[in-house]
């Protein structure tokens, strides 16, 4: 019995290797077949005439509040095994942005393995230098300006830093922002899952759950009574109720050594 023991936990051990190198050889796969360009780079392609295309692989929302000119919207949600219809050329010029370079690194490797061959990753739009265009403001300039107001009449506050949110157009932001209208609302937040911070409003607010991928800066409601900051990734059903417009790396360091406390008030 023993023998038999010392012989079959070896094989075990071989054949679990053997499938996690698989795993990361796969993903190397994908990887190679894309590449990751500056946005420098990006710049120069776009001006060239080779019949390529910009592809923003955000949602609806975010496309809508702004996005680089002629850029296609495919969300990274949508992208599943079968190839998008707006890509029917696999071997066209697709040069891929998101919000911060996650998303789009997702979507590059989904459309690599695929068997699209020239995809170009080159990060987010909260770097990008170059022309923006907001559909809002094309059609209705003086009322994308009163929302604009609205959405930072209310400020968000880590610890003792304030930081720039950009908030959700929907009833639970809106009724988070009353809450706060009141008096500041002061959020006692607990490290969960290496992934995220999550603290009790203190009352329910309407919600609306949606199965949702969230990224480093997002703001979710759970539960109807629970707000969630994440400084990494993770998939729930979530109320979506803004985004903090950092970088990954700076919301690791508010959020990624210890709990904190979180302060949302009306502007002075």
């Amino acid at each position: 019995m023993h023998n038999t023991v010392r012989y079959i936990l070896p094989v075990i051990g071989i054949l679990l290797f053997a499938l996690a190198g698989c795993s990361s050889a796969e993903e190397e796969k994908n990887k190679a077949l894309y590449k990751q360009i500056s946005q420098e780079e990006a710049k120069e392609m776009m001006a060239r005439d080779d019949g390529h295309v910009v592809v923003d692989v955000r949602r609806q929302d975010e496309y809508d509040a702004g996005h680089i000119p002629g850029a296609v919207l495919i969300p990274n949600e949508s992208i599943g095994s079968d190839a998008p219809e707006a890509l029917p050329d696999h071997d066209q010029v697709i040069l891929i942005y998101c919000r911060s370079g996650n998303r789009s690194k997702q979507a590059s490797e989904k459309l690599a393995a695929m068997g699209y061959k020239n995809i170009y990753e080159f990060g987010g739009i909260n770097d990008w230098t170059g022309e923006i265009v907001t559909e809002s403001a094309q059609k209705n300039e003086p009322e994308t300006q009163l929302k604009d107001e609205e959405k930072q009449a209310v400020t968000l506050k880590i610890g003792d830093t304030e930081v720039p949110v950009t908030w959700e157009d929907n009833d639970s932001a809106a009724a988070l922002k009353e809450l706060a209208k009141k008096e500041p609302v002061i959020i006692q937040m607990s490290m969960y899952g290496g992934f995220e911070q999550v603290g009790p409003i203190g009352q329910s607010i309407v919600r609306d759950d949606k199965q949702t991928t969230t990224e480093a800066g997002d703001i979710v409601l759970y539960s109807g009574d629970q707000i969630v900051v994440f400084y990494g990734s993770n998939s729930w059903s979530y109320t979506r109720l803004g985004h903090i417009d950092l970088s990954q790396e700076e919301m690791e360091n508010l959020l990624g050594n210890g709990d904190v406390v979180l302060t949302l008030q009306m502007e002075n």
